[in-house]
């Protein structure tokens, strides 16, 4: 599957693993894109919901939480492309050779359940983009969706870099929208700094929110897809040319994860500077969103580029969904299915939640709280593996990387015990 589906190996990538003498981008340029797919599961319809509550409910008050969400992602992503240039083998793929068959068959079923969760924000979001923006029904809308992704998907046949390519442009438009978005939005700088840099939860429910957007930002299923994407993609033989690669797929993630960052940042600034400080602090579901943008930033371009940011990430973000669910299963159970198939497949519970008519601000944040229980299943063996020098080699972890991405993997344990213990009690 890894060959198949996310083998893009550049015509030039062997000159680039070998140092010929080249200008530096176009020695990178063969290792640049793997993070920019990556990404566009950290700005999906789930950081809509989340940063936008987050932004009508607090103003600026938690995006100190989307700043050190994204610095774990830059280091986890980066502890997923190193173990996938050390081993040649994605994280899944890893854990079926390590662990108990038992174990093994748990893991993947978690994986599919956490997958079922990203894919609902996935299609909810861009049905409910295609409803706002063009009065289609959810139900078409989603149907809509799926039919999109699988059209892209099926651009593979002509290169996986011809698919890296349209995913790049997809959040580069995304990024654009919102940099216009917050140029008319005009938000307070000092106020921006300051809710940046100095932690703080208001009330409880900030901290179930912030489990939300840790879910939101940290992505389970991209941690498994990104060692995955870098399977023979840059062929790199001995120990000197390892970690040459890895300098630049360090440099990939960088670029990949500050983008996605800044998108989710500009999400939670623009709802704060438009509903939370113009007296709209009960704008919470994208709905609402779209419909005051425009009367309130006295713009018609404002809801209209909302709108097509929010289509643009549930579309990339469900065409990524569909590439991790196959890296899951193939390196789980070892065996894959169509992606038609598999498209049909993880449409069915977005469907039925439309169906149902249930709330889609409620069920995008439930559904980033599930994607944070996620996170440990795939960050714990991530840790563990990365650490050992006879699996890695010299690509092997230092010790304070470890210990920050212990670090991390121990915070986020302790906000989803908060958020039961929210919950429950």
């Amino acid at each position: 599957m890894s060959d198949t589906l996310i083998n893009s190996s550049p015509d030039d990538a062997g000159a680039a693993a070998t140092g010929r003498r080249r200008s530096a981008f176009r020695r990178f340029l063969p290792f640049f894109g793997p993070a920019m797919v990556a990404a566009v599961a950290y700005v999906d319809p789930g950081n809509f919901a989340t940063n936008i509550e987050a932004g009508s409910r607090y103003g600026y008050l938690l995006l100190w939480v989307v700043l050190w969400a994204n610095l774990m992602a830059m280091l986890i992503q980066t502890l997923s492309a190193r173990l996938g240039v050390a081993t040649g083998r994605n994280l899944a793929e890893v854990i079926r050779e390590r662990y108990p068959r038992p174990l093994v068959w748990a893991y993947w079923i978690q994986a599919e359940l956490v997958a079922i969760a990203t894919d609902l924000a996935e299609f909810l979001g861009a049905a409910l983009a295609l409803n706002l923006l063009f009065g289609i029904s959810m139900v078409e809308g989603a149907l809509l969706t799926g039919v999109i992704t699988y059209a892209v998907l099926h651009l593979q046949r002509y290169g996986f870099r011809l698919v890296e390519m349209i995913i790049a442009a997809m959040i580069l438009l995304i990024g654009g929208g919102f940099l216009i978005e917050i140029l008319m939005g005009r938000p307070s700088v000092p106020d921006v700094l300051s809710g940046m840099l100095v932690p703080q939860f208001p009330d409880g429910y900030a901290v179930f929110l912030a489990a939300g957007m840790l879910g939101a930002t940290v992505m389970p299923h991209v941690i498994y897809l990104h060692s995955s994407l870098l399977q023979n993609r840059v062929p790199a033989k001995g120990d000197a040319q390892r970690l040459r690669a890895m300098r630049y797929y360090r440099w990939d993630v960088i670029i990949g994860m500050s983008l996605a960052g800044l998108i989710n940042m500009a999400m939670l600034v623009v709802a704060a500077a438009v509903f939370h400080y113009s007296g709209h602090e009960g704008v919470a579901t994208i709905s609402e969103s779209y419909k005051l943008l425009t009367p309130l930033m006295n713009s018609d371009v404002a809801s209209l580029l909302f709108g097509i940011t929010l289509l643009l990430a549930g579309i990339s973000s469900s065409i990524v969904g569909t590439l991790s669910g196959q890296v899951v299963m193939q390196g789980f159970v070892g065996f894959t299915i169509p992606l038609w198939a598999r498209r049909l497949l993880t449409m069915a519970p977005a469907l039925v939640v439309i169906m149902m008519g249930l709330p889609e601000q409620q069920v995008l944040v439930a559904s980033q709280v599930v994607l944070s229980f996620g996170i440990p299943f795939a960050l714990i063996p991530l840790i563990q593996f990365t650490a050992r020098r006879e699996l890695m080699g010299n690509l092997v972890n230092r010790r304070w990387v470890t210990a920050l991405g212990c670090l991390a993997a121990a915070v986020i344990i302790l906000l989803n015990g908060y958020v039961l213990a929210f919950e429950l009690l």
